[in-house]
């Protein structure tokens, strides 16, 4: 029962992952006793349900049953959406107990549905605790349902709902977690029932689940084998080669890094895709917002544990890659609006990693983030601290806390508590590192150039001017990632365009900057003009 189940420390501090043990019935409280299906005024009467959605559900149900998956994924991406925008942009859908009457109470359907119906009143409506509650225990059906069995379930699903269960899965322990922390505007009766169901949305739950399907899929033996050009078929097993279990153990991989990112712990984060080759097209980026996802969070992984070039990389990789792409997205409308604001997050980030560790990006890059963020970037070369921390406060991941609140005395910032650590790391870097500017910009100006005489220019002791050019020299020095699939591995590099070193009270300083390759730039805006002539002349 996964639910319930405590998530053990091992005798080296790993977590052992008990493996689920049968079906889960959750204990259902409520101050009535049993938890209602009703969504109250958002619910629809049954009599009040268009026949067009009658019919919607039938078809749905149909093709579920068949397992056509080129229907199946229509009906996901295109029919459920335009129905939903039609129909119910300010209600919820149809209750499940009422669908079960159209579909002959099939058990897995109804759970793919709720799954959706959920989802829909998290994005459009406003959930209640009762909400919050069932969708967890949906969620508790559905991986019971696929990990609780002997053989591979007859479940076809195309790639885009993995992804979105595993996504909105971890989404819903997010807003739960940060639900549950706010608790001093909370009625009596809902804070009892936060402190009587502390392993709902518990994070040993929610990480038993994640490493569950990474298992039962043996999807890092398969990705070990893929990276070494072999066929990942032949370590699969009866479950891996089920494009099910594959998939949402890739997913689940993603849903890892994601999941240790928000928790704080970026170094877990980054181990968990040690078989994933990030600087690589593969067979399994063939989800655009899987994708995003990945880059996103290694990147800000990357940028707390001060590997600001892995970082920049990890940014202008997946950056240049939704400039190519972005009419794709516009066409699926629902996901637009999310991959665009991890696009202009992205952007900070990448502008504040410049900043502490400035070197040439792709000239296209260049212009869009000096489009988007010009006024910032000058800011965040100022040193303004504030500027520093209104971007991170806007570009980070909302963090969550592992543990619940302390119910009986709650603190007035608990819900804050994650965030002001995770701020006070990154702001506590940014503060030793905010002489080294300036430094730099004189060191750009001479050869050679006496200690004593730098130290007077910024107004500072020379034995402490000293430890700043130690501080500059330590803090230009990264750790890069070069080859391999582990993207913990690496080699020092220095990232300074300018480097030097003292002989006795002298300064002796050599430029490392690479000449600007011109050439390329123009002719790539050669083909750029090419392009926007023959537009022209076509609407001629």
């Amino acid at each position: 029962m996964f639910e319930s189940e405590e998530v053990a420390e091992g005798e080296n501090g790993k977590q052992d992952r008990q493996s689920f043990g049968g079906e889960y019935e959750p204990p259902r409280h409520d101050k009535g006793g049993q938890y209602s299906h009703d969504s109250g005024a958002e619910s629809h009467t049954y009599h009040n349900v268009p026949e067009e959605i009658r019919r919607f559900i039938h078809f749905f149900h149909q093709h579920v049953t068949e397992q056509n998956l080129y229907e199946i994924q229509q009906i996901y991406e295109t029919n459920f959406n335009k129905l939903t925008e039609r129909h119910f942009e300010k209600s919820a859908w149809p209750d499940a107990d009422y669908v079960a009457t159209l579909v002959d109470g099939d058990p897995v359907f109804l759970i793919l549905y709720k799954e959706l119906y959920y989802r829909h009143i998290y994005n459009k409506l406003k959930p209640t605790l009762d909400h919050r509650f069932e969708s967890y225990f949906n969620y508790c059906d559905l991986f019971n349902y696929i990990l609780n069995t002997d053989e591979p379930v007859p479940l076809s699903l195309p790639n885009q709902w993995l992804w979105d269960i595993i996504d909105e899965f971890i989404y819903q322990f997010q807003a739960f977690s940060q639900y549950r922390s706010k608790l001093l505007k909370k009625p009596d009766d809902e804070v009892g029932m936060l402190r009587g169901n502390t392993k709902i949305w518990n994070v040993h739950s929610v990480l038993n689940v994640l490493y569950s399907l990474v298992e039962k899929s043996k999807i890092n033996r398969q990705l070990e084998v893929y990276n070494q050009g072999g066929n990942p078929d032949s370590v699969a097993g009866e479950f891996g080669i089920h494009p099910v279990y594959k998939m949402l153990g890739y997913f689940s991989l993603i849903g890892l890094l994601r999941l240790h990112s928000l928790l704080g712990d970026y170094f877990q984060s980054i181990k968990v895709l040690e078989n994933v080759e990030l600087n690589k097209k593969s067979l399994y980026s063939r989800v655009p917002a899987c994708q995003i996802t990945t880059y996103y969070y290694v990147g800000f992984a990357y940028l707390m544990m001060k590997r600001y070039q892995d970082a920049i990389r990890s940014f202008s990789n997946i950056l240049l890659y939704i400039q190519r792409t972005k009419n794709m997205f516009q066409t699926k409308s629902y996901q637009y609006e999310q991959i665009m604001k991890k696009n202009d997050q992205m952007y900070t980030l990448l502008a504040i990693c410049l900043t502490l560790c400035p070197q040439r990006i792709d000239e296209n890059l260049h212009s869009q983030l000096r489009e988007k963020c010009g006024d910032r970037v000058q800011r965040l070369q100022r040193g303004e601290v504030q500027t520093f921390e209104e971007s991170f406060s806007y570009a980070c991941p909302k963090f969550v806390s592992p543990v619940p609140p302390n119910f009986d005395a709650p603190p007035a910032n608990f819900n804050r508590e994650p965030f002001n650590l995770q701020l006070k790391v990154f702001m506590n870097e940014v503060s030793q590192q905010s002489l080294i500017p300036v430094i730099r910009s004189y060191l750009k100006l001479y050869t050679t150039m006496p200690i004593a005489k730098l130290a007077a220019f910024l107004d500072m002791d020379e034995n402490q001017f000293r430890t700043q050019l130690l501080c500059f020299k330590h803090k230009q020095r990264n750790l890069v990632w070069t080859k391999g699939t582990d993207a913990l591995e690496g080699e020092l590099q220095s990232s300074s365009e300018v480097d030097f070193y003292i002989d006795q009270d002298m300064i002796h300083i050599a430029d490392t900057k690479v000449e600007r390759r011109y050439g390329d730039f123009f002719i790539r805006q050669i083909h750029k003009f090419e392009e926007v002539t023959k537009s022209i002349q076509a609407v001629q």
